[in-house]
């Protein structure tokens, strides 16, 4: 006797865009498709969320990693990261040789170098097994590499350089504070105070602060901890972020400018917002080694 089985009629989805399990770019615009439900997580891509630069969870700065298999357009990218809504979502597409391409959103857009995104996208290869001792990325600051030891990872970035100029009295007006030092980078200014209780009691104004024209403001001072060399805050509401909970590419600067002041081959910072995070590194040449932990706190699917 013949047996009949029921088979599960497609579901209708209606999907501007799509990712699927091996995060294949789908091109369908807005279209009605017929999808079998046994394919409805062929359609999700995984996304993850990293507390950088802390081994506790619920700390550090977090930041979004989505795995792909190709580069999606910008706009998309953009709508996750405006979506996710931390300071960065980062997109992690393999390429040839075994590395892979890697790029930056804040909510409002992409920038150039981002630190704890690029701990929180090597953590997540290395935890998925798709890397073992170290990983390359191919980003707009160029190649930037991470590299694996124990639960620490290295990476390996370009030092900023710092060109000392007169604090910009609109500058000192938005900070409330009296620097030291003032200096530009490629991306930012580097303000230097005479405390770490001005640093952590610094309440800027952002919306003057969005005026300048530049990414963002890190303001720093030695530590009045002894486990820690220096401390800093930083600020980039230019960027979609008033504050910056910890954040690798400003320490590109902050670990050279410190390494002037202190007789050490590895400096040790603690960035003092409300989450807190610690970042270590030294100067190798024209190049920043920095050291970091990471801890995934969330894993979900992306459906659309």
């Amino acid at each position: 006797m013949e047996t009949q089985i029921q088979r599960p009629q497609p579901r209708k989805l209606h999907r501007s865009s799509c990712l699927d399990s091996t995060n294949t770019r789908c091109v369908q615009k807005l279209t009605t498709v017929s999808v079998p439900l046994i394919l409805i997580e062929f359609l999700m891509t995984r996304i993850y969320q990293v507390d950088s630069f802390t081994d506790v969870p619920f700390k550090g700065n977090p930041a979004a990693v989505c795995l792909l298999s190709q580069m999606p357009d910008e706009g998309w990218m953009q709508s996750v990261a405006a979506e996710m809504n931390l300071s960065e979502t980062a997109f992690v597409v393999p390429i040839e040789n075994g590395d892979y391409q890697l790029r930056w959103f804040t909510p409002t857009i992409e920038v150039e170098l981002c630190g704890h995104a690029t701990l929180a996208s090597a953590h997540i290869l290395r935890e998925t097994g798709k890397a073992l001792d170290a990983v390359r990325f191919m980003t707009l600051s160029g190649p930037l590499t991470a590299s694996f030891r124990d639960d620490t990872i290295e990476l390996d970035f370009p030092a900023s350089n710092i060109d000392a100029c007169t604090a910009p009295e609109e500058l000192i007006d938005a900070l409330q504070v009296q620097p030291l030092f003032c200096g530009k980078t490629r991306f930012d200014y580097l303000v230097q105070v005479s405390s770490a209780a001005m640093v952590r009691e610094c309440q800027p104004n952002m919306n003057k602060l969005r005026e300048f024209g530049l990414r963002g403001v890190m303001i720093t001072s030695t530590s009045d901890q002894p486990e820690f060399d220096f401390v800093s805050r930083f600020f980039a509401p230019g960027a979609g972020i008033d504050e910056d909970p910890v954040t690798g590419s400003a320490h590109c600067a902050l670990i050279p400018f410190w390494n002037n002041h202190f007789s050490k081959d590895i400096l040790v910072g603690y960035q003092a917002s409300q989450r807190g995070g610690i970042v270590s590194g030294r100067v190798n040449h024209d190049r920043v080694v920095l050291y970091g932990r990471a801890v995934t706190v969330l894993k979900c699917e992306l459906v659309c």
